[in-house]
């Protein structure tokens, strides 16, 4: 078999001053028609530069020092700028994570498109239209006529990506790639857009160079996995070969660091009073103007539970559930529209936020992206020392604290004189956390706090959390969509649904026998679930 793509001792090479010289060294390997390649690694591994070099797009200072890219036999580094436009869109499509920055957010979906077939056909405007929605039912969006007309932020994350894939295939690549498409979504929408790239792929023959860092995917999608670490090709073989036989260390390690969905023991049971209660918590949104039908949205309706020192509880649910809605209520981050809420003897609920600033000290948030909750012209220290400055704690007290808190979250105190943008997004977390812990609280609220980090600091991160919540007797509200995840780390789950808790329980009874199907398809739809990993059992892992 003929490949589509050959990539032959490919090595990238980084500006001067980097941490390193290479982001790739000496990469090789094939994909043939018919054929999803993923290539697997965590960050700064390479894998999105080696997707960049073979499109063509690696920034103007970062550029191929050695190798060949050949799309069946035409070397790609040896055309021209305008000869590899050309082969972009006809010959190579990609995928790109985050659709919402990928998209052009002041044209339509169908006009983005409809762009695209102007560029690279000679088909009438009518033709264009008639193609473009037969590829919005291809790639299963519903209503077509509707997403043609539709902006990105007026479709769901999901259709988002369907868009992207539609603009991807319509001109019916030889190759396309997908550079992490998957990372973002929802368990179940995941699982459909894999089945799709999958359905598509196999009908038309297509060559999938799939980029990911995540195992679950993998085992889901791939034929063949090649693995890379800090830019070097460190294994390469079929998926089983390499998930159920991996020969190097690092792959054991990003296969050992991959958790299960079934929690590891019965979770502590807590019989005291609660530290934080909630009961009936509902959040309502309004829209519409003088001219507009009035539109009622319940982000939150009748939420209730508790929580206690020491323990975590999880909310999981899809995009859109009520979970972080009902965090904000929580630190008053937004206002309830209805609900009692209180944190031991203080109410939550229908007070003044000035009169919260008590209260606010008891709870602290994380959020999921730590470079965007970090001021990236703020100096670590002065992040970390900022909450209890506001308090009335010294200088000279909050900076021992913050040197204090570095150590427990196992980063050096030297890195307090640092910028958050010369950190890796495990780092920046951990500051995070640091940030958060700072003010002493009682409650520490996880929103996704760790869904977008590779397996292996996801793992390290958890690790720290259970020890901090051990050390101080933390009370943890953790809220994501990664089941896998909050199996692990969680003693009870509520599991969300528009707005709506519709079953809760401990982890292993809500994991192991859930009542809703709601749960049930959650959980049916985690990415390799059943698969049998190196070092795993089948029972109850992925």
């Amino acid at each position: 078999m003929s490949a589509v793509l050959s990539v032959r001792n490919l090595s990238v090479a980084l500006p001067t001053g980097a941490d390193r010289a290479l982001a790739a060294e000496n990469i090789s390997f094939e994909v043939n028609a018919g054929e999803i390649l993923c290539l697997l690694g965590e960050s700064g591994s390479g894998k999105s530069v080696i997707s960049f070099a073979v499109m063509g797009l690696l920034p103007d200072n970062v550029r191929v020092s050695a190798g060949e890219i050949l799309l069946g036999n035409e070397n790609l580094l040896t055309l021209s700028p305008a000869a590899l436009r050309g082969k972009r869109g006809d010959d190579i499509a990609m995928v790109f994570q985050e659709p919402m920055t990928a998209l052009n957010p002041v044209m339509t979906c169908g006009d983005q498109l409809d762009e695209l077939l102007a560029e690279h056909t000679q088909l009438s405007a009518n033709e264009r239209k008639a193609k473009t929605l037969a590829m919005f039912e291809a790639v299963k969006l519903p209503e077509p006529d509707r997403i043609f007309s539709s902006y990105p932020h007026q479709l769901s994350g999901g259709q988002r990506q369907r868009i992207m894939i539609a603009m991807a295939l319509i001109l019916e690549p030889k190759l396309l790639i997908a550079d992490e498409p998957t990372t973002a979504l929802d368990v179940t929408t995941q699982a459909e857009v894999l089945a799709l790239i999958k359905t598509l792929q196999r009908e038309r023959g297509t060559a999938v160079l799939f980029i990911t860092h995540d195992m679950g995917v993998v085992a889901e999608i791939a034929d063949r996995v090649v693995v890379l670490q800090n830019g070097k090709q460190v294994e390469a073989g079929t998926k089983d070969q390499v998930l159920r036989q991996p020969r190097e260390a690092y792959t054991r390690m990003l296969i050992a660091s991959v958790p299960g969905t079934e929690p590891p023991a019965e979770g502590i049971t807590h019989d005291g009073a609660a530290l934080l209660s909630v009961v009936g918590l509902g959040k309502t949104y309004s829209s519409g103007g003088w001219f507009q039908k009035k539109r009622i949205t319940e982000a939150a309706k009748g939420v209730s539970f508790t929580l206690h020192p020491g323990e975590t509880v999880g909310i999981v649910g899809e995009s859109g559930s009520g979970k972080s809605t009902v965090a904000r209520c929580i630190t008053r981050l937004i206002d309830p529209t209805i609900g009692d809420m209180q944190l031991g003897n203080t109410r939550l609920d229908g007070v003044s936020r000035d009169s919260l600033k008590l209260a606010r000290k008891r709870i602290q948030i994380i959020f999921q992206d730590p470079y965007r909750s970090l001021d990236p012209r703020q100096r670590v220290g002065e992040a970390i020392i900022e909450g209890p400055l506001n308090f009335g704690v010294s200088r000279n007290s909050a900076m021992a604290r913050a040197r204090d808190l570095m150590n427990l979250v196992r980063l050096s105190p030297d890195v307090l004189s640092r910028y958050p943008n010369e950190f890796s997004g495990g780092q920046r977390q951990r500051i995070s956390i640091a940030r958060a812990l700072a003010l002493d609280p009682e409650v520490l609220i996880c929103d996704e706090a760790v869904s977008a980090l590779d397996v292996s600091v996801q793992a390290q991160v958890l690790k720290l959390l259970e020890e901090i919540q051990a050390k101080l007797n933390l009370a943890i509200l953790f809220i994501t969509h990664d089941l896998r995840v909050a199996a692990q780390i969680c003693d009870r789950v509520l599991v969300m649904r528009r707005g709506e808790v519709v079953e809760q329980g401990t982890a292993r009874d809500v994991f192991i026998t859930p009542k809703h199907a709601y749960t049930q398809r959650l959980l049916a739809s985690a990415p390799g679930r059943g698969f049998e990993f190196a070092t795993q059992t089948t029972s109850g892992h992925l």
